[in-house]
């Protein structure tokens, strides 16, 4: 969850102690609280009808729609996203682009064909099929793809190492030639 304070501005101000003219923050309007996360994604593609996460760029409205999605504060008026200054919209933007975990996942190549479009419902289908509770829908969307990337991986068939596909090819020979020793054949 992000917390900013929107309003919050530098005022001058004298120090006699020093008899300097220094900057202060002033206390701001208000402290808001955001959350990129599927919730957040959900309500936007509910409104826009549109994949949230596609190649298409969003226009400085659907933009601002956003933010107003992952706000979570339940007196939020349109007065106070009017408040918000270049320094809010920075540190929003450093959250939604942030990691949020410790876990690093290694990227697989490209797989030829059409990739598919994430929207919320794939991603609640996700969810579902890997037993992730809905609590993690107001997890930051980053650390909720790095839960589903976690649970392929471990849900995935192990692989055969190489050591075991030598000893199985060796059972192998030693059978084929034993089958042709009993059947008196060349194979």
């Amino acid at each position: 969850m992000l917390k900013i304070v929107v309003g919050e501005r530098l005022v001058e101000s004298f120090d006699e102690s020093t008899s300097t003219v220094v900057n202060v923050k002033s206390g701001g309007i208000a402290t808001v609280e955001l959350e990129h996360s599927l919730a957040s994604l959900s309500k936007w593609e509910s409104k826009w009808e549109k994949p949230f996460l596609g190649k298409e760029d969003k226009t400085p409205e659907e933009t601002l729609d956003y933010v107003r999605c992952m706000v979570v504060n339940p007196d939020f008026t349109e007065e106070l996203l009017q408040a918000f200054s270049a320094e809010n919209f920075q540190a929003i933007n450093a959250y939604i682009n942030s990691k949020q975990t410790a876990t690093t996942v290694g990227v697989k190549p490209d797989t030829p064909g059409k990739a598919e479009v994430i929207t919320a419902e794939i991603i609640y289908y996700w969810m579902v099929a890997l037993n992730i509770p809905f609590e993690c829908q107001s997890w930051h969307l980053e650390r909720l793809f790095s839960l589903i990337q976690v649970c392929n991986i471990k849900n995935a068939p192990e692989k055969p190492n190489k050591v075991m596909k030598v000893d199985d090819l060796s059972r192998r020979r030693a059978l084929n030639e034993a089958r042709k020793r009993q059947m008196a054949s060349r194979g």
